[in-house]
């Protein structure tokens, strides 16, 4: 409706300067409307470079996230820098256990990603705060400048798990050619069977009648333990 104003204001100031008997009167209308165009283009201004009439309306959204790619050795959250200065990243991640294709946070300077350790089911959270009108007038009077729903920022908090672990995408290239290096499978199998080994001696010496059940559990867990810790020892000489 401003600008639908503006534009009544300047019609009309010309009409009453060109064509509006007595001077006198003529005058005072065209005055009246300069004042209106003037008025109506500040309006228009402040709301297109200040937000006049406007406030900020923030927007939280989930979903449950999965890593890039399925392993039971690790759960990865991968991203990329941009810039040299790794101010902002793009960070890439799946949707669905099976989802083929991988998706990835905004590439943009108004977008911020976090990174936190939670117990629960890993998910994304995302914050998104966009310009909105504060009132039906507001709306009515500059809804055709199209500022309503002009984003403002993001922030994407990514929830994960303690054995998940956060690589650049240089280093998730690099990680996945050394796990597939033959010889440095059977150095970590070998090193592997020696570490549940000792667990289980050591664990056996203190209840020697422990039973097949509880052994097999331990050999579970002091497998995944071992892993763990080798995935960590590669992530630490990765660059």
């Amino acid at each position: 409706m401003i600008v639908a104003a503006l534009a009544i204001f300047t019609v009309l100031s010309f009409w009453f300067f060109i064509y509006m008997p007595g001077k006198t009167l003529s005058t005072i209308l065209t005055t009246l409307s300069i004042v209106g165009v003037i008025v109506s283009s500040w309006f228009i201004v402040v709301n297109w470079k200040d937000h006049y009439g406007m406030k900020q309306e923030t927007v939280t959204t989930t979903k449950f996230i999965y890593p890039t790619s399925a392993s039971e050795q690790m759960s990865p959250l991968v991203y990329q820098p941009i810039g040299s200065s790794n101010k902002h990243q793009v960070y890439v991640y799946r949707t669905s256990a099976d989802a083929k294709k991988t998706v990835h946070t905004q590439a943009d300077t108004a977008t911020k990603n976090k990174v936190v350790v939670t117990a629960d089911r890993p998910y994304l959270e995302v914050k998104t705060t966009r310009w909105v009108y504060k009132s039906g007038a507001a709306k009515f009077w500059f809804g055709i400048t199209g500022q309503n729903k002009a984003f403002v920022k993001r922030t994407n908090t990514f929830h994960i798990n303690k054995d998940w672990v956060v690589l650049t995408a240089s280093q998730a290239n690099q990680l996945k050619k050394q796990m597939g290096n033959k010889a440095a499978q059977a150095k970590m199998k070998k090193e592997g069977q020696a570490y549940v080994t000792a667990k289980v001696t050591a664990a056996m010496k203190q209840d020697p009648t422990m039973s097949k059940a509880k052994r097999a559990e331990l050999v579970k867990t002091a497998t995944a333990e071992f892993q763990q810790q080798a995935i960590k020892k590669m992530i630490a000489g990765l660059k």
